[in-house]
């Protein structure tokens, strides 16, 4: 399978560079068809993949043509058993918390990872303010040309779903959830949210 950019993948630089080192435990949280999956795999062999979607983690397994260390998972993150006795020094979730109950999964998450551990989120947010759609509507040409300039595209029958909390309740919940955590708007109608796991927890 190729390569393709869209508005995910085009955050994918930002969270390979979250990789500590090459022996690093990774997870990638709803990871569809493997492209963030077969990218994080180059940086280090300690790479898992869930997704619920058997047929997009069919073409995940199909990235990696040579036998690999990379762990696939079939079933529901927030379930999991396969999940419960592993930790993980990098967690990455794009385009999939909205997927789910949000303070759950980021609960979630939270407890999956070792102290140290990073989680690296790129969301989706739903528009409720006036700001909200403000600023939607402010970028709306500049995403367009975007997109165009990068030719757009992405893989057929991606599961997809509405965003039912907004940036702000985002912000405020991961605030509770995941102290001292950044939660920023970005573009291409994203937000991303970075968390370090303190050490003492």
């Amino acid at each position: 399978m190729n390569d393709y950019w869209n508005h995910n993948t085009a955050y994918h630089p930002e969270l390979l560079a979250s990789v500590p080192h090459h022996t690093s435990r990774v997870l990638d949280v709803g990871c569809g068809d493997g492209l963030l999956l077969q990218k994080l795999a180059a940086r280090t062999k300690h790479v898992t993949g869930i997704d619920p979607d058997a047929t997009a983690l069919s073409q995940a397994r199909a990235r990696f043509s040579i036998p690999s260390e990379t762990r696939f998972i079939l079933g529901d993150f927030l379930t999991s058993p396969e999940l419960d006795t592993q930790r993980f020094d990098l967690i990455t979730c794009v385009a999939t918390l909205h997927h789910m109950p949000l303070i759950p999964a980021l609960e979630r998450m939270r407890d999956l990872l070792n102290p140290g551990g990073q989680l690296r989120v790129v969301g989706l947010a739903a528009n409720k303010t006036i700001p909200d759609w403000v600023i939607s509507g402010f970028l709306l040409v500049p995403i367009r040309l975007m997109s165009k300039a990068h030719r757009e595209s992405g893989y057929p029958d991606m599961m997809t779903a509405r965003p039912a909390e907004s940036f702000t309740e985002i912000r405020e919940a991961a605030a509770r959830t995941l102290p001292g955590s950044r939660v920023r708007r970005r573009f291409y109608y994203r937000y991303t949210l970075a968390w370090t796991r303190p050490h003492s927890s």
